[in-house]
């Protein structure tokens, strides 16, 4: 199983900024080790949920880094509110993880 994600949703009005670090090889199936190519093993699709409501999905590909972090803005959240990050990968591996939208400073 995948290590967690790190999740960070602060709101900020009524707008969530939400950061997501994603432990995971991202592996391009150009690399070597050994004499031998190591596999493609990326994640292909991530989907993020508002209390159970999609906000953000998109479709990535192996040309993303290692552990990667992505961020995106949602609109309408609250403090205490759910978002639910999911992602899955080309060899049929999923991980979700949540976390709850903290109040603004």
């Amino acid at each position: 199983m995948a290590d967690p994600m790190k999740i960070r949703a602060t709101l900020q009005g009524d707008v969530a900024d939400v950061r997501v670090l994603m432990a995971h090889p991202m592996e391009t199936g150009q690399r070597k080790q050994g004499g031998q190519v190591v596999p493609l093993h990326f994640i292909q699709s991530i989907t993020a949920t508002l209390n159970g409501k999609q906000v953000f999905s998109a479709d990535i590909s192996q040309a993303i880094s290692r552990n990667p972090v992505f961020a995106f803005k949602v609109k309408g959240a609250k403090a205490g509110d759910e978002i639910a990050v999911t992602w899955k990968d080309n060899k049929g591996e999923t991980r979700t993880d949540k976390t709850t939208v903290r109040g603004g400073s």
